[in-house]
């Protein structure tokens, strides 16, 4: 079973959306996925499989003796494709204990489906950061936003302290001497990595060796989400090189995916993208991806070979260059202008557009709160 934990350094980067679509992509070939919304005390997985809200959940696993983790695993629908809900209301599901997290972990390991997608919750917990070092092939989704790279840079070092703590003895002097980083005030995330493995290296070489062997299966993938321009592209490289800089450590560049208000509708409307316009820029990218997870093993075996490496990042800026000139074929096909319009020509005029869809929204708005008022007095039957 390939596992991939999909995650972000923060919220609104468009996690849950790629999670939903990119299983429904996979299910397409075959393959039989299971989606699980780790997302626990903020579940909204299930609204972009266009499900209503699900009574039962990992929330209601963990609180009930009869309840078995396979009762939880419902049908969504679509070919191939199951899903394990969250429970956003259960009150301090947020919070797992160390036992609740293990038995979610050993449950979800012993699952039949050769894709388990786990959508899990934004930022630097330690709940997430375990979930996430259950594979070393893990997604961080990101935006071209300076906080958003920020943040995807901060999410991995985060993840390699935590390989860090729950590899090291209680007793090793490696672990001893992040414990004294932590006593003197020293934030974690103004630590040098390499220099740090330097001085672990000297004082503690089973340490140090346990954690260069871990480091070798450890190979996340970074996908570059909601992009308006194919310059856009050059954020993903960026963070690559601080990546390989700071934390010495290879991060593989999976895809790009364009920016379309398509997705509101879609989700307005409880359809997935994939289902709702599969010809969309972004369904489209989504089937790029899926394609490369297809070829992808299991885990990670060894080091990542740095032409490969490079060639990722080079295929995802010739992506960037075909999704944003089909970006213009489609305004042009949309306004049938047949190209005679320069490109801020038609920035113009989509945002005109949308600026009058706006305002006939809220007149339409402000006309049905009067016809609910006129209706609560009487004045219309």
């Amino acid at each position: 079973m390939v596992i991939l934990p999909v995650a972000s350094g923060k919220g609104g980067v468009g996690k849950s959306l790629f999670a939903a679509n990119i299983g429904l992509a996979l299910g397409e070939t075959g393959k039989k996925i299971i989606l699980a919304d780790l997302d626990l005390g903020a579940s909204n997985l299930h609204m972009f499989l266009g499900l209503r809200s699900i009574e039962t959940g990992i929330g209601t696993f963990l609180n009930s003796k009869e309840l078995k983790f396979e009762d939880i695993i419902i049908k969504t629908g679509f070919d191939n494709v199951f899903f394990i809900p969250g429970d956003a209301e259960m009150p301090g599901i947020a919070n797992l204990t160390s036992p609740q997290k293990r038995t979610i972990i050993k449950n979800l390991l012993s699952l039949d489906a050769d894709y388990l997608i786990m959508d899990l919750g934004a930022g630097t917990g330690n709940n997430v950061l375990d979930f996430f070092l259950i594979s070393g092939r893990g997604v961080i989704i990101t935006t071209p936003t300076l906080t958003a790279i920020l943040n995807a840079y901060l999410f991995l070092k985060n993840a390699i302290f935590r390989i860090m703590t729950s590899g090291f003895a209680g007793k090793s002097p490696a672990f001893q001497l992040i414990e004294k980083l932590k006593k003197e005030g020293t934030p974690l995330q103004k630590v040098y990595i390499p220099k740090l493995l330097e001085k672990i290296k000297v004082i503690d070489l089973d340490s140090y060796n346990q954690f260069m062997e871990r480091m070798k299966s450890f190979h996340p993938c970074v996908i570059l989400n909601m992009l308006t321009d194919k310059k856009d592209t050059e954020k993903a490289g960026q963070l690559q090189r601080s990546v390989m800089r700071y934390l010495n450590l290879d991060l593989e560049h999976l895809g790009i995916i364009f920016k379309d208000s398509i997705q509101d509708i879609a989700l307005n409307s409880r359809i997935p993208i994939m289902k709702y316009k599969p010809g969309s820029i972004i369904s489209q990218a989504i089937y790029r991806i899926a394609d490369k997870l297809l070829s992808f093993d299991a885990e990670a075996k060894g080091p990542l070979d740095l032409q490969s490496l490079e060639q990722s990042y080079q295929i995802a800026e010739l992506e960037a260059e075909v999704d944003c000139q089909s970006r213009i074929y489609y305004l042009e096909e949309l306004l049938h202008c047949g190209g005679d319009l320069s490109k801020g020509e038609l920035i113009e005029i989509i945002k005109s557009q949308q600026f009058e869809i706006d305002k006939l929204k809220k007149e339409s708005n402000l006309l049905k709160a009067k016809l609910l008022k006129a209706i609560d007095q009487g004045f219309v039957s």
